[in-house]
């Protein structure tokens, strides 16, 4: 069946369904309501009461106004149903809803009731507007509510048109399963064509609920499916390197690390261990919180990957971070003789050609560097072993790029960003996770508080005697890209304001603008101790690592994101003294700026941060960015729904590992619907 075969379906309709997303008869039957009106739950205007939860009205448009002035213009509709009347007021986006009514309409309300005065009003309400009373009184119970727009009142495609398609599909098109019997009957889902039917003739919210499970499955199910699949291929191959720890990694381990290993770096050092022992390539996530030690356990592993032979290689997303990389496995590994070089942009072209020989000639054992490790002209004599830093600032394109650096090299990725359970589940689902929970000993945990700008005198006075005792301290502004300039200037306000009020203090600036020697210069100041305060844009995320740095103080802490607001504070809290980060927000702050800032004084748990923020912010926007690394559910979410999709991935694990290629006769319908589905998100799966 055709999208032309459908009824009163003229070329305008078409295109209005074209225009959001669906292209077949198919597209159309998984195109759900976004709701339900439940005429159960229809009230006469006159049975209001002053505060219901959620109820639906149906009546005419009596009056349409637009109420004030300037910024604050309000829409008001009047709604009356013959029993009496409510007021529908919109304070944004009320310019699509007048476009959308006149007067005499019949519509449909659905919101919570508020009584102002005389006046039963709902706020910012769910507006419907419907062809007649037949409309609903088609229903036996619920009248489904789709998902529309613009498109589709301009082409008069009303909730009953698009319902009574769905139906006329329903009757005459062949549906078949293509969900295996037994996972059906596991979690008692409906047969897919009364799954379909039900999701646009449902009887009860309830069952509408309950079969839209099915569906959200469904995505994750063959998801996930894709992902064990690739895995499984991986750890089929036998032609990754051999590794062994040799007298270099027991000699930077026994004799060289200054302090004993937390359990988690022993248990992350073992599973890697265990990883590049065998012939099979290694692909492996380490998770850990700000701090917890996880370039040791890089390099633990790139030193095995140099005993063996092979040269190891480390990617950062910054030239900063790749800097400090490279003077972190510089001051490491010096006594043991290891040709160690960094390439990033902008080096002059003779220093370059040297390291690239280096490289390809294998006499360097350990290239750091920017994304610039992965270009065309750099080619590794014999790659081993290949880590990548803050790997959620890289989507899977260089990922794979990396890889093809060498004949199947070991893939280790490490995060600095704790990555929720459900999230890594979906986005690093191709790749092992080794999670280091523990900080280093004697370490103690940083007190957060909350500070108004009443008490800035006490906090000065608090600074002065830190800076006394040998603390350094940190100030942080925010800078946002869209009004730089003004956040600039507060940055350089409050660094002359801070200078009037400790003269005999060094204080230093640092900001994005300021060139690269320059940054470098203020941050070798105030980690050597020749400036006792650093005021900062956030730059500093990725700053270098100062022990003695014990205090930061956040201004206008509500303007950053909570997992920021975690990396910030990170910086400090890595020595041995009592470590303080004061947040010091402007006076008007939002429900979610309250709420970030409780958070960031309640716990320093960045998984349980990590948790919240990926609530607050949604899985695209928590990663920054829409990035490739992140797949795209149509029903199901990642954290609502994170026990489906655990069950899901547990379902495919199963199934691939016992018919890889679906071969059985139970996996016949599963079979071409899966490769369908692969093959369209086959550069999404590309993972080398």
């Amino acid at each position: 069946m055709k999208l032309t075969d459908l009824p009163k379906l003229n070329t305008k309709r078409e295109q209005a369904l074209n225009k959001s997303g669906i292209h077949t008869v198919n597209d159309l039957l998984y195109y759900f309501p976004r709701r339900y009106i439940d005429k159960s739950n229809i009230k006469p205007i006159q049975l209001l009461s002053q505060s219901d939860d959620a109820v639906s009205v149906v009546g005419k448009v009596d009056a349409i106004q637009v109420q004030g002035y300037k910024q604050k213009r309000r829409l008001e509709i009047r709604v009356t149903d013959g029993s009496g009347s409510v007021k529908a007021v919109w304070f944004r986006g009320w310019k699509y809803v007048v476009s959308q009514i006149k007067e005499g309409d019949l519509v449909s309300l659905f919101g919570k009731t508020k009584r102002y005065g005389q006046w039963l009003s709902m706020a910012h309400p769910d507006l419907e507007v419907l062809e007649s009373k037949n409309e609903v009184e088609k229903y036996n119970t619920l009248i489904p509510i789709y998902p529309s727009g613009k498109h589709f009142s301009k082409a008069y495609i009303t909730h009953k048109l698009i319902a009574s398609w769905a139906d006329r599909a329903l009757d005459q098109m062949e549906i078949s399963e293509f969900l295996p019997d037994q996972l059906l009957s596991e979690h008692g889902f409906k047969k897919i064509k009364e799954a379909l039917r039900t999701m646009h003739q449902s009887q009860s919210e309830r069952e509408a609920r309950e079969t839209l499970e099915r569906f959200k499955y469904e995505e994750f199910f063959l998801f996930e499916l894709a992902m064990a699949r690739i895995k499984y291929k991986q750890r089929a191959k036998s032609d990754g390197p051999e590794l062994k720890p040799g007298s270099l990694t027991k000699s930077f381990f026994n004799d060289l690390l200054p302090f004993e290993l937390t359990e988690g770096q022993k248990s992350a050092l073992g599973e890697i261990r265990d990883d590049v022992a065998t012939a099979t390539q290694m692909n492996r996530l380490i998770q850990g919180d700000v701090g917890a030690g996880k370039t040791v356990v890089a390099i633990g592993a790139m030193l095995m990957a140099v005993d063996s032979g092979y040269q190891a290689t480390m990617m950062a997303p910054t030239e900063i971070l790749a800097e400090q990389h490279f003077h972190t496995l510089q001051n490491f590994l010096k006594p043991l003789g290891l040709n160690i070089r960094l390439l990033v942009g902008g080096q002059k072209k003779s220093l370059r050609e040297d390291i690239l020989t280096d490289i390809s000639g294998g006499n360097c054992n350990i290239a750091v560097g920017t994304h610039a490790i992965i270009q065309e002209q750099v080619n590794f004599h014999k790659l081993g072993l290949a880590v990548i830093d803050e790997q959620h600032r890289f989507g899977v394109k260089q990922r794979t790029e990396m890889l093809q650096k060498g004949s199947n090299p070991h893939l280790l990725v490490m995060s600095a960003t704790p990555i929720p359970r459900s999230l890594a589940m979906t986005v690093y689902s191709d790749l092992d996770i080794s999670v280091i929970k523990d900080l280093p000993g004697g370490r103690k945990p940083i007190k957060t508080a909350v500070r108004t700008d009443r008490e800035r005198e006490q906090i000065h006075r608090f600074l002065e005697s830190t800076i006394a005792e040998g603390g350094r301290v940190y100030v942080v502004y925010p800078l946002i890209e869209e009004s730089e300039a003004l956040d600039l200037k507060d940055a350089t306000m409050g660094f002359e304001k801070l200078k009037r009020r400790f003269p005999d203090i060094p204080i230093g600036l640092l900001h994005g603008r300021m060139k690269a020697e320059e940054k470098e210069s203020v941050m070798s100041a105030f980690a050597e101790g020749r400036l006792s305060m650093l005021v900062a844009t956030t730059v500093v995320e990725v700053g270098v690592d100062v022990p003695e740095a014990n205090v930061m103080i956040i201004e206008h802490a509500e303007r950053f994101g909570l997992s920021q607001l975690h990396q910030l504070r990170g910086r400090i809290g890595r020595g041995t003294r009592q470590s303080y980060c004061i947040l010091m927000p402007d006076r008007k702050l939002s429900e979610s700026g309250r709420f970030r800032l409780k958070k960031m004084v309640e716990t320093t748990d960045g998984f349980e941060i990590a948790e919240a923020d990926l609530k607050l912010r949604g899985p695209g926007d928590f990663l920054g960015t829409k990035q490739s690394g992140l797949p795209e559910f149509k029903y199901g979410d990642i954290v609502d729904d994170r026990l489906l999709l655990e069950q899901a991935k547990s379902d495919a694990w199963n199934i691939i590992k016992h018919d890889p290629e679906l071969e059985q006769d139970k996996h016949s319908q599963l079979k071409p619907v899966f490769f369908d589905y692969f093959k369209k998100r086959a550069e999404y799966f590309d993972v080398g």
